[in-house]
């Protein structure tokens, strides 16, 4: 049985379309369905001089196998026109359409994984609309509790907190939310990626890990007793321990994912090792969802220049992940 999957191309003046396309010439061991709009990607293929036969159908259960050289659309109409590198307010609501419809067939049970393309924050809200980004948006959308963790070859690095300033960091960071972050890291570790008793390493906040208070308490006061307090439910947690030292191969090795304090503590480590390769997952969600790692790169849209590697992880491990669940649900259903 092949997974259906999703594929949304974000924000349609940017590469998305570009690296869907491209993405449709190698082989996937799937059932891919973009919903996007079939007038964009016949136009921008035609100006990368691809040669992808594209097909439109409306009920995802007729999603056939994927082959190279072909693409099946789930069709959803732009508003305006999309011109390779110009954003466009008006096609706002096309990129929220192609998220919505393709999340309530997830939620039907129609689809089995979500991947997404970049999409352009401050055009969204250029039009009105009140978005703070992909992984909130999908969250409200699924009743979700959203914890981000980017991956790269065998390192999962799990955030506390996203995108905040640094003055805010440290406030941000309470008992109560970091007992939540842990406890959706730890199930999703063993739900989805079916690491039965996951290894999870925990940063402290502070350099040398607050240096037994002398630079700073909150290792002390709010991240040792929430480890403490899940250690006693038998999660295997290591730390706080300081990020310059966590993030070495005597701890790596030992790790199924690193939970750091704040979005620069742990992804600058993370995208070294991952150049272009590198995936997004939102964990704490009801549905899977995996996405690229850069943005809408709207000045080489329509060029060719845009490069695939992240979308082709990020496509992997979506029917990695719908597979391993397809598997974990089989085991679990009582017999008939």
């Amino acid at each position: 049985m092949l997974p259906v999957i999703a594929l949304t191309p974000g924000e349609p003046a940017g590469i998305g379309p570009d690296i869907t396309l491209k993405i449709a010439q190698t082989d996937i061991n799937a059932k891919l369905l973009c919903f996007a709009d079939p007038e964009l990607l016949n136009e921008r293929s035609a100006a990368l001089g691809l040669n992808i036969n594209i097909n439109t159908i409306t009920d995802p259960e007729k999603t056939p196998a994927h082959k190279s050289g072909q693409l099946t659309v789930y069709p959803v109409k732009l508003n305006k026109p999309s011109i390779a590198g110009t954003l466009n307010k008006n096609n706002a609501y096309y990129v929220l359409e192609t998220l919505e419809k393709s999340v309530n067939y997830i939620k039907n049970k129609k689809i089995h994984a979500l991947v997404t393309g970049p999409v352009h924050k401050g055009i969204i809200n250029d039009a009105d609309i009140p978005f703070t980004g992909h992984t909130e948006y999908l969250a409200a959308l699924t009743n979700g509790t959203p914890v981000m963790m980017l991956a790269a070859d065998t390192l999962r690095v799990a955030l506390a907190t996203t995108h905040l300033p640094l003055s805010k960091v440290s406030s941000a960071i309470t008992q109560t939310g970091l007992e939540k972050v842990i406890r959706i890291l730890h199930h999703d570790l063993v739900s989805k990626f079916g690491i039965s008793k996951p290894e999870i390493m925990i940063c402290g906040l502070n350099p040398h890990a607050g240096e037994d208070g002398h630079l700073g308490d909150e290792e002390i006061t709010i991240i040792k007793p929430v480890i403490e307090k899940l250690r006693n439910e038998n999660m295997k947690l290591t730390g706080p321990l300081p990020a310059d030292s966590l993030f070495t191969p005597h701890y790596l090795q030992q790790a199924d994912a690193v939970l750091a304090m704040y979005h620069d503590q742990g992804l600058p480590v993370l995208k070294h090792v991952g150049f272009g390769h590198a995936i997004n997952i939102t964990l704490g969600l009801p549905i899977i969802r995996t996405s690229v790692d850069h943005g809408t790169a709207l000045e080489i849209a329509g060029t060719g220049k845009a490069d695939t590697g992240s979308l082709h992880a990020a496509l992997t491990l979506a029917i990695e992940l719908a597979n391993k669940h397809f598997k974990l649900y089989q085991t679990t259903q009582p017999e008939q």
